[in-house]
């Protein structure tokens, strides 16, 4: 977060906004990889990039939003942009998640549902590959 001044002044809101789409995608396929033997450091690296994920993406976008709105309606396309990114996108994204994840379930016996997080997690990355794709 202390970088993002520099990198947003040498990379621009583009290139920031596809550096965080990276590493959202990034980010998750180190989680589907990952493993709690010899590939944990997947795992931390995973967790590593949450803050580039957050910060070059839904922070670069509510500085773009910012510098780009009129002073006049400023609070409320920020408000905007807060209600489809936090509002409506985690809504969407909670029972999408949900879906993928009963999906992947593997009945093992009575009680015992152990889920395929290799083919769970492969999910939200193609979906971020996409959209860096389509915005690139």
């Amino acid at each position: 977060m202390l970088l993002m001044p520099i990198f947003l002044a040498r990379l621009g809101v583009r290139r920031m906004l596809l550096v965080g789409m990276a590493a959202w995608t990034a980010r998750y396929l180190l989680f589907a990889y990952g493993n709690t033997g010899p590939g944990i450091w997947m795992l931390y690296l995973g967790i590593i990039l949450h803050g580039v994920c957050y910060d070059f993406f839904f922070v670069t976008g509510q500085i773009y939003v910012d510098q780009r709105a009129d002073v006049r309606i400023r609070a409320a396309a920020q408000g905007f942009i807060a209600f489809v990114t936090l509002g409506v996108g985690q809504f969407v994204g909670s029972w999408l998640s949900g879906v993928v994840v009963k999906a992947h379930e593997r009945p093992a016996g009575p009680g015992i549902v152990p889920h395929d997080w290799h083919g769970i997690w492969l999910v939200p990355a193609a979906g971020a590959a996409v959209v860096l794709g389509l915005f690139a």
